[in-house]
């Protein structure tokens, strides 16, 4: 039964003579059974082995808590020094004929100020020195993994009695087999003959088999199953788990190519082959991709031309037939060879003026006047 000394309270000479009284007023079975430990927040290895000496109570040295609390003037942190107090721990247990125990663990790496070192680190890198009569209790999250990887890191006995886990395969779990949903026949309007009949029957029993698991014994789940994978590396615990399900984008099967895509697609392959023809033939040739089709600009407006109200319009000039000839001159004026009237000049429409512009003569009106 390992436990901390406690609370300072402000005062640890009280707080240890608190103690001494209340210890004294256990029972015997629970003072046989009872062990110290130093801890990471208050009491350090020099200040807690006094009393168990002195109350005859086994100390367990946590090696973790020792580079965190330590006495200054007497050690400093890490295994080196803490080594010369060994014997005097030691000691403590063997007055009572017990094995001695201690605690290992390690800060994570990130860790940098003592509060954050407090936290055990998931798995630890190599051992501490102590005796081979002693029993050492490794302190990590990974648990058994912590182990493991101790013993393939030191080949420890043993350590090649196990594998690495297959990735997202369990063998070593009873698993929920699926229940399948049985087969519904259609349903047939008439049954012709015998055969039909016997058909029909069938696929109404018919049902698909389920999967069926041989269960594993309680003691063997977790155990890494017939080939006995029971390691996997620092931070791949989901490999435990099945693979997760990835939806995955449409690929290019599925997306259909515009017009566009087919002809650059094609100009590129064309490109390609060209190169390396003249890769064979020693020949460097400038390759360019098809030209796109200028975009056509909308043309604007044409400048019309000032209307003039002086302009005058001029009639075409109409050719006149020849007298030279015999057969023309005897044709009909206005008609041509053919039979057919020439074209005759149009007469320009007369300008439209405006009935504002009109000019209006007053002179009647002032005679009348007169």
């Amino acid at each position: 039964m390992i436990l901390h000394l406690g609370g300072v309270f402000g005062d640890k000479a009280a707080t240890l003579d608190r103690f001494r009284d209340n210890y004294r007023k256990l029972p015997q079975g629970v003072k046989d059974r009872l062990v110290l430990e130093n801890d990471d927040v208050s009491w350090s290895v020099h200040e807690l082995l006094p009393l168990c000496e002195e109350l005859n109570i086994p100390m367990v040295l946590d090696f973790h808590h020792n580079n965190i609390i330590f006495d200054t003037d007497q050690i400093r942190e890490g295994t080196k020094d803490i080594i010369d107090v060994f014997p005097r721990i030691l000691a403590t247990w063997k007055r009572k004929n017990i094995t001695p125990k201690m605690h290992y663990s390690e800060p994570t790496p990130a860790a940098i100020t003592g509060r954050q070192r407090r936290k055990h680190n998931p798995r630890v890198a190599t051992l501490p020195p102590c005796p081979p009569d002693m029993d050492l209790m490794i302190e990590a999250k990974d648990k058994e993994q912590a182990v493991f990887e101790l013993m393939r890191t030191f080949k420890l006995p043993g350590f090649d009695t196990f594998n690495d886990i297959i990735p997202h395969v369990r063998k070593d779990d009873n698993k929920p087999v699926k229940v399948t949903k049985k087969k519904t026949p259609r349903k047939k309007k008439a049954v012709k003959n015998e055969d039909d009949e016997l058909e029909a029957a069938e696929e109404a029993i018919e049902v698909e088999e389920d999967p069926v698991q041989a269960e594993i014994a309680g003691d063997e789940v977790g155990m890494g199953g017939p080939d006995r994978r029971v390691y996997w590396p620092t931070g791949m615990e989901h490999w435990l788990r099945p693979v997760k399900k990835v939806v995955k984008p449409k690929t290019e099967k599925g997306e259909k190519t515009t017009p566009a895509q087919k002809r650059k697609a094609a100009a590129a392959e064309v490109a390609e082959a060209a190169k390396e023809e003249s890769k064979e033939d020693g020949v460097a040739y400038a390759i360019t991709a098809t030209p796109t089709p200028a975009k056509k600009t909308k043309a604007g407006p044409k400048p019309s031309a000032k209307k003039t109200g002086s302009a005058k319009k001029t009639a075409k000039s109409v050719p006149t037939p020849s007298t030279s000839d015999d057969e023309d001159s005897e044709l009909p004026v206005g008609l041509s060879k053919e039979g057919t009237p020439f074209p005759t000049a149009k007469k320009a429409a007369p300008a439209r003026k405006s009935a504002r512009a009109k000019k209006v003569s007053y002179a009647e009106e002032e005679a009348d006047l007169d």
